[in-house]
């Protein structure tokens, strides 16, 4: 998974105001439970010695996502008076988290975009007018996105209609629109759902390297919900446990290379030692997330380590302790390293990391 979604917060310097905040809004009375969370959020941030007009634009932009139904989520980053990120979170996080640092702790949200799979949602459902008599039409709706922050991002859906007599002819203009977005997007997958008889006409309009991807679902074809996806809840079925086809291919190369030795570490020393050179391509990381230890981090990206007496030794100041994924997000953002997000259980790895080098030193051990 690319982390360019991550720029944005890089660009303005530290120290950062970062918080993750529950804004449901399938509870009894959204509004005040979201004003509740706002003044506790007001109030870790301006303890932990945030700036009054960086604690302000925290609080003017949470709970603003009103557009959203249903169950989610904001992460926000803010810094010296001015607004960094904001982005929807498909799922809350446990506990609301607030925090004011010198690195922005971005692992959350990271993770959360994780598997990051392009796909096509497609919905085909009928339209009858018994008061009218007029025939009845086929309503087509068309999304796309990566999944899951597209679940409370959706992109805007393209629509039509027409008469469903003519549906073996609209079908033909339907899979021509797919295979133009399928292009452009990369998508891996086409989720179909709706009426039966519609849906079968549509796959078989499609080329076969297109229909190959197509799975069709049960959904009737309506929206989830305001703010949500198309097909949301049978997007989740399709994906759960599945990773992006870029994201398996890092996986497998990881798995051939560590049994080589070559190419490939993990445990943190060892993915700590990478990122100082720059060397790693791609930062495997064992869900849940559990990092065993702190890390030490300076103001440049390559600059941590698992100790203080580290950094000295490389003549680096005004380092300091951080979190494990605040300085292993930075380092991997700024030096242009993926992130592959993967279930303990598939492949478990030594504290829970690993890395695919770019290159490797002959002069440092593997």
């Amino acid at each position: 998974m690319e982390l360019t979604f991550l720029d944005l917060v890089y660009a303005r310097p530290g120290p950062y105001a970062c918080a993750y905040l529950d804004t449901s809004r399938d509870v009894r009375d959204p509004e005040a439970a979201i004003r509740l969370r706002r003044r506790h959020l007001r109030e870790d941030l301006a303890q932990q010695g945030a700036d009054k007009a960086t604690v302000a634009v925290v609080d003017d932009v949470a709970g603003s996502d009103r557009e959203v139904s249903g169950r989610h989520g904001q992460a926000i980053f803010a810094s010296h008076g001015h607004l960094a990120l904001v982005e929807e979170l498909a799922a809350p996080l446990a506990h609301d988290a607030s925090r004011f640092s010198a690195l922005p702790d971005v692992m959350p949200l990271a993770v959360q975009h994780a598997p990051d799979i392009p796909y096509a949602a497609a919905t085909v459902h009928r339209v009858a007018h018994p008061e009218t008599g007029a025939p009845d039409e086929l309503e087509v709706d068309i999304q796309t996105g990566r999944w899951p922050s597209s679940a409370v991002a959706p992109e805007t859906p393209h629509h039509r209609s027409g008469p469903a007599a003519r549906w073996p002819h609209g079908a033909a203009e339907v899979a021509a629109e797919l295979a133009e977005l399928v292009h452009r997007t990369r998508a891996e997958v086409i989720v179909l759902g709706g009426e039966a008889w519609a849906l079968n006409v549509l796959a078989s309009r499609m080329s076969g390297p297109l229909r190959e991807r197509v799975v069709t679902v049960g959904g009737d074809g309506h929206l989830a919900g305001e703010g949500r996806a198309l097909l949301e809840q049978e997007l989740s079925e399709v994906f759960r446990g599945r990773m992006s086809e870029r994201d398996r291919a890092r996986v497998e190369t990881f798995r051939a290379r560590r049994a080589r030795h070559a190419h490939a570490v993990q445990g943190m020393p060892a993915v700590v030692a990478a990122l100082q050179r720059a060397q790693a391509g791609a930062l495997l990381l064992n869900t849940p997330v559990d990092l065993p230890v702190r890390l030490w981090a300076g103001a440049e990206p390559t600059q941590v380590a698992l100790s203080s007496a580290d950094l000295e030794s490389f003549g680096i100041l005004g380092f300091q302790e951080e979190s494990p994924g605040a300085a292993l997000i930075r380092a991997l953002v700024r030096t242009g390293a993926e992130l592959v997000v993967v279930p303990r259980e598939e492949l478990p790895l030594e504290d829970g990391v690993g890395a695919l080098l770019r290159y490797t030193d002959p002069g440092v051990p593997l």
